[in-house]
């Protein structure tokens, strides 16, 4: 493990670059989560079935083959786009922004499903009484939808946090220097991957347990009203 710790300051540094992926990552999921979820409740054909095709396209290709598809073809795309309407001359799409509209465009979809399915588990009869009582559309979301949505949707969501802290790796086969990318770096230099593969092992593990400890107080936080009733 001496190798390892020569090589700490690059495998923090990818650490640090994962967690920002993953961050960033999530927040724009959620977006597209929200987004796709009201599609698909709208009512609005158009929007459902855009919706729709969605989430089905995307759980049904593998996360690396999209990966490399908005990496490679996406880039090749804009620039033929911009080349035949003149309006840019070149566009590069860094290894960073690839991977993180690549993991939020997939993840999406899945969330998509998750608040769908949370907004559904709300009685409606909850609704119909803020209507009843005068309550204005905001407020309805922000006392009665949301904490509700969020309470239904945790288990979901930490699911696909979870799976989405892993599939950040992929983004080390696009050339991101994150931190599998460090340490595989590290291991061909040293000639010891598995030192090195062990020690991201042990990084995940340690992301991922701090990560159930956020989700589980966030859970105890919404779920409090109801544990005392």
């Amino acid at each position: 493990m001496d190798a390892v710790w020569e090589y700490r300051w690059n495998l923090l540094e990818g650490t640090l670059v994962t967690i920002e992926i993953a961050v960033v990552s999530m927040v724009l999921s959620v977006l597209l989560g929200l987004l796709g979820a009201w599609a698909k409740l709208s009512g609005n054909k158009t929007a459902g079935a855009v919706a729709e095709f969605y989430t089905t396209l995307i759980r049904g290709i593998p996360d690396l083959v999209v990966m490399l598809l908005v990496f490679f073809g996406g880039q090749q795309l804009l620039n033929d786009f911009g080349y035949a309407t003149n309006l840019w001359d070149y566009v590069e799409i860094d290894p960073f922004t690839a991977g993180v509209c690549t993991i939020a465009f997939i993840f999406g979809a899945y969330m998509t499903e998750t608040f769908r399915g949370a907004f559904l588990s709300i009685p409606r009869g909850q609704i119909e009484a803020g209507i009843a009582c005068g309550m204005t559309k905001p407020l309805i979301f922000r006392r009665i939808i949301w904490p509700q949505l969020v309470r239904y949707a945790l288990p979901a969501f930490t699911n696909n946090w979870l799976v989405l802290l892993k599939t950040t790796a992929l983004v080390s086969v696009i050339g991101l220097q994150d931190l599998v990318y460090n340490a595989n770096a590290g291991g061909k230099a040293t000639r010891e991957p598995f030192s090195f593969f062990f020690a991201v092992l042990l990084v995940y593990l340690a992301l991922t347990a701090v990560s159930e400890v956020g989700l589980r107080w966030l859970d105890r936080r919404y779920s409090a009203g109801v544990r005392r009733a």
